[in-house]
């Protein structure tokens, strides 16, 4: 009876002598090799045959073609069952091809080297080593295709259970992983090619637009018990740590989310902000990152109450003392002391989530926001315009004091987070008043002047899309509102702007919105 037969050819040569040896010794394989895959296996012991002795061809262009030859295809791809099959094999002496045992060059590793030429990267594009893995899978009936050190132990323990012999239920499995690994493999290259190489303009969304993702985890369920849910990495995922508390759930990942987009937006200064149901219940910047947590939290200890926490510098000892006695699902921060870990692991059920990056390299990552329709996904670059003191106009003759362009600037970096309708009211860098997602604006004014109540007396107001009516400007003067910044762009901004000179109101014009639904 013909031995049945291995072709291994790896990149990642972790455990594959102890594979391939246990495929010869417990289950009478043969194995077929190539390059420095068959010099690791002699050099350990292994008997193995090198490809070339089996094609009579031997490796090119310094290795990058090697397996790419019709005998080793028609190994792998030749139907067990069908005679015409058999009998090609037959008359070319062409021996069946069991197993494909093969990862491929690290593309995706090497990608992730900024200072990497296109030249050189493209060296890791792996060619016979795809093309084998998806003969293997297409012909999983009889074949079992290995891609990844990963596999070994499973295809032995499968191969003791079923008398030297793969299962069809682990071909099958593995056929469908394969495809996923070489389809997610190839999209890294097109992602990669297109951003580095690629004429066209930044601003224009690409014709095809990739994005498989790895299953991270199952999540215990989604936004409400009765749906399911995982998280996926895209390849460009930022790590994350989870120093203490149960495991994160689908809620808890977006509220985290939510905090660190609003924190990041300030790059040298301490900022803290507390989320709740996905928007702040406040946020500040303090002259140290101690004084900016105080400062968030004053602005609602109401609604603080199960909230999350996010913070742009490292969580200090007197941070996590106040934290502790209050009850917060999450505290998300680029690093925590040894003293804050301590005190709050006390806490089970806290969850401390470390996210080791500065605010710089964190907007950085931002990729492509991404919404699921009925009719299909719609894909936008993420909203990293800024602004700064020195970039806009004001509209009025009344000009804002320093300090009041200090907190609107402040202000408009958090309306630009919130669910619009948008509102924020700010004073001394930290917000007093939230109006969000409300169906229209002065509804949103209204529930934030609310909120503010008696500090509003020449506090600011951030509005994340333009006023269509003068009866915000009179709700904002009835409070005594020191100054206003708006996108502007209103059929009415005249009147609007009028009604703001009528109160002594200064307003600044940004000339950009920034609508989140």
């Amino acid at each position: 009876m013909t031995k049945k037969r291995a072709l291994i050819s790896v990149y990642d040569k972790d455990k594959v002598v102890d594979f391939a040896k246990a495929l010869i010794e417990k289950y009478d394989y043969e194995i077929i090799s190539t390059g420095g895959t068959y010099e690791t296996l002699k050099s350990n012991g292994v008997e193995a045959v090198e490809l070339s002795e089996i094609t009579g061809f031997t490796e090119l262009l310094g290795g990058r073609v090697k397996s790419l030859h019709p005998d080793i295809y028609a190994a792998i791809l030749a139907s067990r069952t069908h005679q015409d099959d058999l009998s090609q094999m037959k008359e070319r002496n062409i021996h069946l091809i069991d197993m494909v045992v093969v990862n491929l060059y690290p593309f995706e590793q090497a990608s992730k080297d900024h200072y990497i030429d296109v030249a050189r990267l493209i060296e890791f594009i792996d060619i016979g080593g795809v093309s084998l893995l998806r003969a293997a899978a297409k012909n999983y009936f009889y074949v079992t295709p290995v891609y990844s050190p990963d596999l070994y132990e499973q295809v032995l323990e499968d191969l003791e259970q079923n008398i030297g012999n793969t299962s069809y239920e682990l071909r099958k499995e593995l056929a469908i992983e394969t495809f996923q690994y070489t389809s997610t493999y190839d999209s890294i290259i097109s992602e990669q090619l297109y951003t580095r190489i690629t004429e066209i303009s930044a601003d224009q969304m690409p014709d095809i637009f990739n994005l498989n993702m790895k299953k991270v985890y199952d999540l215990r369920y989604g936004e409400n018990p009765h749906q399911k849910a995982a998280l996926y990495n895209p390849g460009w995922a930022l790590d994350f740590e989870l120093l203490n508390g149960k495991e994160l759930s689908y809620n808890n990942l977006v509220d985290l989310t939510a905090a660190l987009n609003i924190v990041s937006e300030f790059i040298d200064v301490p900022a803290a902000c507390i989320i709740k149901h996905g928007n702040p219940c406040g946020a500040a910047l303090g002259e140290n990152i101690n004084a900016a947590y105080i400062k968030a939290y004053d602005c609602d200890p109401i609604s603080a109450f199960g909230g999350v926490i996010g913070l742009n510098e490292t969580v200090t000892e007197e941070i996590a003392k106040h934290v502790k006695e209050i009850f917060f699902e999450v505290v998300v921060a680029p690093d925590f002391s040894a003293k804050a870990i301590e005190i709050l692991s006390a806490k089970k059920n806290l969850r401390l989530v470390k996210v080791p990056v500065n605010a710089l390299e964190y907007k950085a990552n931002q990729k492509a926001g991404l919404k699921v329709l009925p009719f299909g996904v719609l894909v936008q670059s993420p909203d990293q315009a800024d602004l700064t003191k020195d970039s806009f106009k004001v509209a009025t003759s009344h000009k804002p004091t320093a300090e009041q362009v200090e907190d609107m600037v402040f202000a408009w970096k958090i309306a630009k987070h919130l669910n619009s309708n948008a509102i924020v009211i700010a004073k001394d860098k930290r917000t007093i008043g939230l109006g969000v997602g409300q169906t229209s604006r002065i509804a949103s004014m209204e529930i934030a002047l609310n909120q503010a109540c008696d500090e509003t007396t020449d506090a600011v107001i951030a509005s994340d899309g333009f006023f269509p009516a003068t009866d915000n400007i009179h709700a904002a003067a009835q409070a005594r509102i020191g100054a206003i910044i708006q996108p502007g762009g209103s059929i009415k901004d005249k009147d609007v702007i009028a009604e703001a000179e009528k109160y002594k109101i200064s307003m600044i014009m940004t000339g950009m919105r920034h609508f989140k639904h």
